[in-house]
Parts: structure tokens; C-alpha cells; sequence
């Protein structure tokens, strides 16, 4: 699988950028194409900044806040790869890196980011993929195996509920 991302990343799009470019040359001309890729990649910088300034000013507020700031890290890592797409010369990369760096877009992409994520987590914890859930078992509220009591990977049972504990912090420093 990581051999085939590579060969996509290194073979597979370059060509496909030098498609691209070499298209909107003939259809727009030579220069015009050339000043498209350079603005383009003006505006993209421009953006990096402004929103990595954001994302760096929600992700110390956060810290500050005392929370964990899982989503303003994933912003920032979206952002810093998406400026870096921009600033690479072709118009694929650069559609990619705005989608990474404009909110409402990156939105979307930090959600499907954060349940991949989660569920390589899930399987490197447990060693098998998370059992997903019919429709029915959701709106019913249970899982396929609903009342039964689900099974550790060691084969013992354990409690899916869990049990909360509350502990007293005063004293704790920070």
C-alpha cells in the first residue's frame, strides 16, 4: 500500500501536473500560465500565513484552556501540508492545498482524517478493525451483538459501560 501511494506521489502526479499545465498553456497561452501558477501560489502563501497564524492562535488558547487541542493540531498539520502543496508548481496540487487550507473545506477533511485515525488506533490497540454497526442496531441504540457482552482480545469479558472515577485535582499543580 505504501509503495503504491509513492509511485501515485512520484510517478503518477508529476505526469498528470505536466498534463495539466501543458493543457492550459495551449488553451490560455504560455504566459498567462506561467502568471496563473505564480499567482496562484502568491495567494497560497498569502493564505498559509493567515490561517497557520489561526490555527496557531486556537491551538495555544486551547493549551491555555487546559483542553486537549486534538483538532487544532490536525488543522495546523492539514494547513502546513496544504501550504506545501501550494506552493509546489501545478494546478492539481494547488486545488488540493486550498481544499487543505480553507475552513469549510478542511472541515471535512480533518473528520475523515480523524476516523481513519482512529480506527488504524483501534486496530493497533486491539489487533482487529472496529465492528461497525448496522442501521438498525443504531437506531435501536445497540450493537450487533446487542446485551451480549463483548469480548477483550484476550477473551475475557469486559465492561463496555465503564466505570468513572472522579479525582480530586485541588492540591495537583497547574
Amino acid at each position: 500500500m505504501v509503495l503504491f501511494a509513492l509511485f501515485i506521489v512520484f510517478i503518477v502526479l508529476p505526469i498528470a501536473e505536466l498534463y495539466v499545465i501543458i493543457q492550459m498553456g495551449s488553451w490560455i497561452g504560455v504566459l498567462p500560465t506561467i502568471a496563473l501558477l505564480i499567482a496562484d501560489s502568491v495567494l497560497g502563501a498569502w493564505l498559509l500565513a493567515s490561517q497557520g497564524r489561526g490555527a496557531w492562535q486556537r491551538f495555544n488558547g486551547a493549551v491555555q484552556e487546559g483542553r486537549v487541542p486534538a483538532r487544532e493540531v490536525a488543522d495546523g498539520g492539514l494547513i502546513m501540508f496544504g501550504g506545501a502543496l501550494l506552493l509546489t508548481p501545478g494546478f492539481l496540487t494547488d486545488i488540493l492545498g486550498f481544499l487543505m487550507i480553507l475552513p469549510p473545506t478542511r472541515a471535512i477533511m480533518r473528520s475523515g482524517l480523524t476516523r481513519t485515525v482512529m480506527r488504524r488506533m483501534t486496530i493497533a490497540v486491539t489487533g482487529a478493525a472496529p465492528r461497525r454497526r448496522t442501521r438498525a442496531a443504531r437506531r435501536d441504540g445497540g450493537g450487533p451483538a446487542a446485551g451480549a457482552p463483548r469480548r477483550a482480545p484476550s477473551g475475557q469479558a469486559y465492561d463496555v459501560d465503564g466505570t468513572a472515577v472522579e479525582i480530586d485535582t485541588r492540591g495537583l499543580p497547574g
